[in-house]
């Protein structure tokens, strides 16, 4: 049974699009419901995936093997370890909360969006499970196309055919180079296999190209500092679950890259390119966190805040240690869940409002208290409070940080204290004060939806911040056998 799991979790998806496409276009409650059931049985087949998993390895488990061209002898294999099987989870967790969110919504093309996020699904499986670097590339940039679709085509206002443009076109062309370098890496090897390219050892100065090549793709999908002006544009043109699904798992292709290709193949020029990492990152940081302060659209707001936390956690993964490694890992998993949560909120109130400028909002916690108690809370979360998974990432990042410069550590923690600044200006604006009933009249709370997809995320985001043992024990092998 667990040799078959991740092949089956692809035939669901592709079982799925085949039968969406079957679908007539104006069936739209039978395109919903063939998606929804097909994202859930990957979402189980996912849980078992955990269940079966055992820790105590770091080798690659449910290792499949697939041939595709028999002439050329081309074939590639798919396994996941413990770095991989929390993207995994988290895919699967929050495609079924995307297709969800539009359940009730009377938008054209339905059949479109449901294709478009179960083809992220499927590649998204393949990104996080795939073990050879040609296959990763490929569908590493396929995802492009349905969240390019996604934000133009679903998009909310006029702009978003530009800011689709500027997602496709910043992500493809930054991702050319590390095209070159696979094709040097196979020229090198004779092969593009991970597990082949282990016990390959490459020159030093061969070492500081690839990684400068595989350094702008990564750092454009995460985004850093200063490649990050096309994340702001994407999410506020971008659907509710296209912010979802971005900010949720798609800002983590990157650091997922770093850490699986860059410290594992290029150790030299990854010790070597630390410092530009470290500076790019506090530049990120403070840069990203003071931006927020004065964003006066919800979203963007988010979105900076995105890209400071991503800071935080190049910091973690280029510490060179074990409690910064792990810290990146649960801050990426604990972001996944809060900032998602966020962008709900965010979406619930536009939905409501068809506004997200902060200034038309206020005291709206007397009107709509579980909507405010959720925004609250997550917010909290968003700035690392104890008790949250944000806290026990941080502590650990900078626990990690410590261990190698002094300075480096404060400097990272004003990212807390900025964080904190923005996430409870933002509230304070949002929740409290004096209602704004000459802009906004009627206010409804949550509906049983909203709750019902809101407090899952709220249950992880506890968990992660009470007991993290249940994530860091999983993962520790796999993460120590990096170092």
């Amino acid at each position: 049974m667990s040799i078959s799991i991740l092949s089956l979790m692809l035939l669901f998806l592709l079982s799925g699009i085949f039968v969406i496409l079957l679908i007539p276009a104006k069936n739209q409650i039978l395109i919903k419901q063939s998606s929804y059931v097909s994202s859930i049985c990957v979402f189980i087949c996912s849980l078992s995936l955990l269940t079966l998993f055992d820790s105590s390895s770091c080798k690659f488990q449910f290792v499949e093997w697939f041939e595709l061209l028999t002439f050329f002898n081309f074939n590639f294999f798919i396994g996941i370890d413990g770095i991989s099987i929390f993207f995994i989870l988290l895919t699967t967790f929050l495609i079924p909360i995307c297709l969800l969110i539009e359940w009730f919504s009377k938008k054209k093309n339905v059949k479109e969006y449901h294709l478009c996020f179960l083809l992220m699904n499927l590649f998204l499986i393949i990104v996080f499970s795939v073990l050879d670097i040609l296959i990763f590339y490929i569908f590493f940039e396929s995802i492009l196309i349905p969240m390019f679709l996604v934000v133009g085509i679903f998009g909310s206002k006029t702009r978003r055919i530009k800011a689709a443009y500027q997602f496709f076109l910043y992500t493809l062309i930054g991702s050319l180079l590390m095209l070159l370098s696979i094709f040097l890496i196979f020229f090198e090897t004779g092969s593009t296999d991970f597990q082949i390219l282990l016990n390959f050892e490459f020159s030093e100065k061969k070492q500081f190209i690839l990684w400068l090549a595989f350094f702008i793709s990564f750092a454009i999908k995460i985004p850093m500092f200063p490649l990050h002006i096309w994340l702001p544009e994407a999410h506020v043109e971008a659907p509710t679950a296209g912010s979802v699904i971005l900010a949720g798992v798609l800002l983590k292709m990157g650091a997922y890259g770093f850490v699986r290709f860059s410290l594992t193949f290029f150790p030299i020029a990854s010790i070597f390119f630390s410092p530009l990492i470290f500076l790019l990152s506090l530049l990120a940081v403070l840069y990203t966190s003071l931006s927020t302060l004065r964003q006066i659209d919800l979203k963007k707001a988010i979105a900076y805040s995105s890209v400071a936390h991503m800071g935080i956690v190049t910091i973690g993964i280029f510490s060179f240690n074990l409690y910064g490694l792990e810290g990146s890992f649960l801050m990426m998993i604990s972001h996944g869940f809060v900032s998602s949560a966020l962008f709900l909120l965010v979406g619930m109130l536009y939905e409501k409002h068809h506004t997200r400028l902060i200034k038309y909002y206020g005291g709206i916690v007397q009107l709509m208290p579980i909507y405010s108690l959720f925004f609250l809370f997550f917010s909290i979360a968003n700035l690392g409070f104890p008790g949250t998974s944000s806290f026990c990432a941080e502590f650990l990042i900078l626990f990690g940080a410590f261990q190698i410069n002094t300075f480096l550590a404060l400097f990272s923690s004003l990212g807390m204290v900025f964080s904190a600044a923005y996430c409870l200006w933002l509230s304070n604006r949002l929740l409290f004060g004096q209602l704004k009933i000459s802009h906004i009249s009627n206010y409804y709370d949550l509906q049983k939806k909203d709750f019902a997809i809101l407090f899952p995320l709220s249950f992880f985001t506890l968990i992660l911040g009470i007991y993290p043992e249940t994530f860091l024990d999983i993962i520790h092998v796999s993460v120590s056998n990096i170092l």
